[in-house]
């Protein structure tokens, strides 16, 4: 393979080995553009999806890239694309597919077997829509619930990060799509949870902590590791020699390529030309330049031509480009239409469904159980109620079908809510109120007539720095899903506290509890929150995380068919710091430790 990649280098021009290097979205390249600027790689930004958004408009999509990209003549080598997408939870881009729960659910399993299977099914489900490389899996160690990527982490223990990293790299690769371990380094760790800030940690906490997940995943053969949008003490991830050149590629040898985040290379300088060749000789290797790519090819080969950048480097990056797309077989494999598993049957499938229902039961930590409230008698009386009861884009959260996520049922199809779950094993089962913020406003249904109520409530779904917790601060206008600096964009609220973020939730927990009927809630969301109010009004207090598309996997365990085994993968705030940023993990104050959780059966 190494013979391979040098004779191809060998005949490749400046135009060719820039081109490889460049990533832009799909909406702002063609396929005819592909060929002309030998494109290496394009993506799918969140909520871009082709046609009809169904596995065949994906692969039929991929199939003209891939077309584009072989044809060879004296001016063009046939290199395939590699394209990428953010399948964090499955395969979450393409309507009817398997989403399983977000990782900081899944970190709440302690199960690295189911994992690696979860890994298997997405791969799969990846495939079907002719697609190669996911951006996953996402190996922050996430210290503080203000963050608005906390749901992406697995936990904020880095021992656990690490059993999983590996794991799930192994499930995807082994299944044929390249795994890439991001955010590198310490995204999990800035100071106050703010999106894309600064990590402020010596160079041993950085290791211990941060770094310590990507051993893991380089042990188990990742391809690609993305650069983090953060800094540490000070100084861009995305244009850190040290962490990227010294640190990963040489003390840790990792031999895949680097790739930036989406337009991550923009804050290193004012001029646009400058970030990018403080990026190549930092040594990131291709480039997330989804609107700006001709701009990143025009300048970057001004630069090398001038000397600012050495063609060493250049050849560096191509080089393990090539390398992965060798080793992902890409030159081997037929062109996506043709595939073994492109627009596949086994897509969204009761067999892969089934996997994901088992990581909801596995995800679920139950912190309150007063009297033996849970489990649940399949023939008693049920009141279900809640915004979130019967709202499977609720329960899935960010990254699913849209970057934010969506609301309702009408985009996640072939799932189950918790209601739908409840409804299939506990006929008398009643559910009031059609979800949304306003179930709780009107007035309470009489539960005189009910044994007991599962009132289901949370959060509603954010991705990245619109799901922070902090004061607003100034808002730079731009496109879709630009990264736009530490807390430049709007947050999900100013504070962790549920009662403050959802009154309507406390409303509702608290008025049917005075009618005497024993109310178990269940919190839909994507960290802890500060819930002490809601849980004194209730019986039974579940977490349930974001778990997906199944939440047919919650019934199974409230009514008892199986018994919680979920630990809290990071501590349980207790009230909301006192102080800014300087305050110890954004807690103040432990309501339950990382570990804790309750079981419905045993003693």
């Amino acid at each position: 393979m190494q013979e391979q990649v040098a004779v191809l280098l060998a005949r490749m021009t400046l135009d060719q080995k820039i081109g490889q290097m460049t990533q832009p979205e799909r909406m702002h390249v063609t396929p005819d553009e592909v060929k002309r600027y030998h494109i290496g790689s394009v993506l799918s930004g969140g909520g871009s999806c082709p046609g009809d958004n169904r596995p065949a408009d994906w692969v039929a999509m991929n199939d003209a890239y891939w077309a584009a990209s072989m044809e060879e003549d004296g001016d063009h080598l046939a290199i395939p694309i590699l394209y990428g997408v953010d399948a964090i939870h499955g395969n979450a881009n393409v309507l009817g597919a398997t989403i399983f729960p977000h990782n900081i659910g899944l970190g709440a399993m302690r199960d690295p077997d189911l994992v690696e299977r979860i890994g298997v099914v997405t791969a799969r489900e990846v495939r079907a829509a002719g697609v190669d490389w996911t951006f996953a899996p996402t190996l922050a160690v996430a210290h503080d619930p203000r963050w608005g990527r906390t749901y992406e982490s697995f936990s904020e223990d880095p021992e656990l990060v690490a059993a999983y990293a590996g794991r799930m790299v192994k499930g995807l690769q082994d299944s044929g799509v390249a795994a890439c371990a991001k955010h590198w380094v310490g995204d999990g760790g800035t100071r106050a949870g703010v999106d894309q800030g600064d990590t402020v940690v010596d160079e041993e906490e950085l290791r211990r902590v941060h770094t310590a997940p990507y051993t893991a995943a380089l042990e188990a053969g990742v391809l690609t590791v993305m650069v983090s949008l953060s800094s540490w003490n000070g100084e861009k991830c995305h244009g850190h020699r040290y962490l990227i050149q010294d640190v990963l590629k040489g003390e840790m040898g990792f031999r895949g390529f680097v790739v930036s985040d989406w337009n991550g290379i923009d804050p290193l300088a004012d001029d646009y030309t400058e970030a990018a060749v403080m990026a190549v000789n930092a040594g990131i290797d291709m480039f997330m330049v989804p609107e700006t790519w001709q701009a990143f090819i025009a300048g970057l080969r001004e630069r090398v031509e001038w000397g600012h950048v050495p063609i060493e480097r250049i050849d560096d990056a191509v080089a393990r480009i090539l390398r992965v797309k060798f080793l992902c077989g890409l030159f081997e494999r037929p062109r996506p239409w043709g595939r073994r598993g492109s627009n596949g049957s086994s897509f969204g499938s009761r067999e892969h469904r089934e996997v994901a229902r088992e990581a909801v039961r596995k995800s679920l930590v139950l912190l309150k159980n007063d009297a033996g409230v849970l489990p649940l008698d399949k023939g008693a009386r049920i009141l279900v109620t809640g915004p979130a009861a019967h709202d499977r884009g609720r329960q899935c959260g960010g990254f699913t079908v849209e970057w934010q996520g969506v609301g309702g049922n009408g985009a996640i199809e072939g799932g189950t809510s918790v209601w739908e779950g409840i409804r299939a094993v506990a006929p008398e089962a009643v559910l009031w109120g059609e979800g949304g913020d306003g179930t709780a406003v009107g007035e309470l249904p009489d539960t005189h007539d009910f044994d007991a109520t599962v009132v289901v409530v949370g959060e509603r779904p954010y991705a990245e720095g619109l799901g922070d917790i902090r004061e607003p601060g100034p808002v730079r206008p731009g496109t879709n899903h630009l990264p736009a600096g530490p807390g430049a964009l709007q947050p999900y609220g100013n504070t962790l506290e549920l009662a403050a973020l959802h009154p309507e939730a406390l409303r509702l927990i608290r008025g049917l509890a005075a009618q005497g009927i024993p109310v178990v809630t269940v919190l839909i969301s994507g960290r802890p929150l500060v819930v002490s109010a809601e849980l004194d009004a209730s019986r039974a207090f579940v977490s349930a995380w974001l778990p997906g598309s199944e939440g047919a996997g919650v019934a199974d365990v409230l009514f008892g068919d199986h018994d919680f085994v979920g630990r809290l993968p990071m501590a349980w705030p207790g009230e909301m710091p006192g102080g800014g940023e300087g305050t110890e993990g954004g807690r103040g104050g432990v309501l339950f430790p990382r570990g804790y959780g309750l079981s419905a059966t045993r003693k």
